[in-house]
């Protein structure tokens, strides 16, 4: 009787995970995203970055090539010990900071590089992603290291959704939906993108698509995408939509965020064009030796920091994902180091955690009581 009883709920448990499996490889096409045609396809035919079927960086970028593409994934899999942490990731479910006025300023940062500018009584959030993992399918891929601190339906009405490119870590199909469904945002994205969007259900009129140094007035502030030093693909091919980062700006403040991006001396002309900023989020996590013109690592990041003018440094690309060959805390040990030999104010949050950036908090080695050792779950 026992073992029948065993049987039938292990019979029963597989034909759950098969469903289970089945529908995360029905939606892996859609995943994939839309591909440009028409007025959005024109558009990026006249752009100056398109030439020879796609999109190209201001300063050349050199990849990985494809025949090592194999062994590195494996690399990734592999010794993955020091490169995540030992025990939970302190969260912030409700700050203790109270949200921006209308004159002031602040940011929340959700893990990676999804994060909340709350900027002269609006809201902006930055590539927003809710899924466990950063993969066309949620049965594989790099998954998250800690949860999201709060729940995508708990946020706040938001006035702008930014976009710096159409990667797996920073548009996310099902966090697009939700945020479709219950807020009347719009997505404001690099050319190109608005073709995943329509795919997945987006109202025209709620997509803008901008090349570099092109802008647009939303909820009375100013949006200019700008551009950066990367590259494009939700398939294996590549560039075929355009990546870039954005200017937000307001009466009193403005801040910049970098996206992904190798360093370049494009962040200097984007400093003069369109800075001073009170606040830069710039990328300091997934950086190689096998891909450094496409990601910067923290050196880089607080030089282009300075480049740009800015006052506040906030790192985002860490901590999140297990992109890279990297120790889990070396990025923002390696920021850190830097930040204090060159005089750059930095502010490292914990996930869920505000940043009035005003009155930075001083700065707590949260990081350091997790370690980077495996977790076993």
């Amino acid at each position: 009787m026992a073992g029948r009883q065993t049987a039938r709920r292990l019979a029963v448990g597989g034909a759950a995970l098969a469903v289970a499996g089945w529908a995360a490889l029905r939606n892996v096409p859609a995943e994939l995203g839309g591909t440009a045609e028409g007025e959005r396809l024109e558009r990026m035919l006249r752009s100056p970055r398109y030439r020879d079927g796609a999109f190209h960086n201001p300063v050349p970028a050199s990849l990985v090539q494809p025949q090592n593409s194999p062994g590195l994934f494996w690399q990734l899999m592999r010794e993955q010990e020091h490169r995540r942490p030992a025990g939970p990731v302190p969260l912030v479910a409700t700050p203790d900071t109270p949200a921006a006025g209308r004159d002031g300023l602040s940011v929340v940062w959700y893990g990676h590089a999804s994060a909340l500018v709350e900027i002269e009584g609006r809201r902006v959030l930055l590539d927003p992603v809710w899924s466990k993992r950063v993969s066309p399918s949620q049965l594989v891929g790099p998954a998250r290291l800690h949860p999201v601190p709060v729940a995508l339906e708990t946020l706040p009405s938001v006035d702008a959704v930014l976009i710096s490119h159409d990667h797996y870590d920073h548009l996310d199909r099902a966090t697009v939906l939700a945020l479709t469904a219950a807020h009347t945002a719009p997505f404001l994205v690099p050319l190109g993108i608005g073709a995943h969007l329509q795919r997945w259900g987006v109202p025209d009129e709620r997509i803008i698509e901008l090349d570099w140094e092109e802008r647009a007035e939303v909820a009375g502030l100013t949006f200019t995408s700008t551009a950066a030093r990367h590259f494009s693909g939700r398939t294996l091919r590549r560039n075929d939509t355009l990546w870039g980062s954005w200017v937000i700006a307001g009466d009193a403040h403005k801040v910049f965020y970098a996206g992904d991006s190798g360093y370049f001396d494009g962040y200097a002309r984007i400093g003069a064009e369109h800075g001073p900023f009170d606040l830069t989020l710039m990328p300091i996590g997934a950086y190689s030796e096998n891909w450094p013109d496409i990601h910067m690592n923290p050196e880089e990041a607080v030089n282009a920091h300075l480049d740009l003018g800015g006052e506040l440094l906030l790192p985002v690309h860490w901590a999140t994902f297990n992109l890279a060959f990297h120790a889990w805390t070396e990025p923002v040990n390696r920021l850190w180091g830097e930040a204090k030999a060159r005089d750059v104010r930095i502010a490292v949050p914990r996930p869920g955690d505000r940043v009035d950036v005003a009155d930075a908090p001083q700065l707590s080695a949260w990081w350091e009581l997790t370690g980077q050792a495996p977790i076993h779950a």
